[in-house]
């Protein structure tokens, strides 16, 4: 019986993103691994990397309410694997996929590495890091 070969080229997730330059050894990464990503593409802000391989992306919405003729602020966070080879860490801006269920709140993976949150997008507060 053959070992599995460690795929050092970087297969196209399908999505319009940047492949990474580094390669990794994680099963569950999209461009290194066997994870097929479909369903929503969404972006944020990293809050936190204190699990291990999964960050936590926080995502500010603005919401209208017809009676006040106004809108809130919502927020939501979501559990994001995040494979080795994007090193991302707090304050980024990141682009995640759906994908099958990784682990009982991680639904998500990270796809692309957007740089530092100082741009915003409207109706987005600034993450203070």
């Amino acid at each position: 019986m053959s070992k599995p070969q460690r795929n050092t080229k970087a297969r196209d997730p399908g999505l319009d993103v940047r492949l990474p330059k580094e390669t990794c050894t994680d099963t569950k990464c999209p461009f290194h691994g066997h994870l097929k990503v479909r369903g929503q593409i969404l972006e944020g802000v990293v809050v936190s990397t204190k699990m291990q391989n999964t960050v936590v992306v926080e995502r500010t919405l603005l919401h209208y309410v017809p009676k006040y003729e106004r809108y809130e602020k919502r927020k939501s966070r979501y559990m994001v694997h995040a494979p080795p080879c994007l090193k991302v860490t707090d304050g980024k801006r990141v682009r995640m996929a759906e994908t099958r269920p990784i682990a009982k709140n991680v639904s998500f993976v990270l796809v692309e590495n957007l740089g530092e949150a100082s741009v915003q997008v409207k109706g987005e507060e600034e993450v203070k890091t």
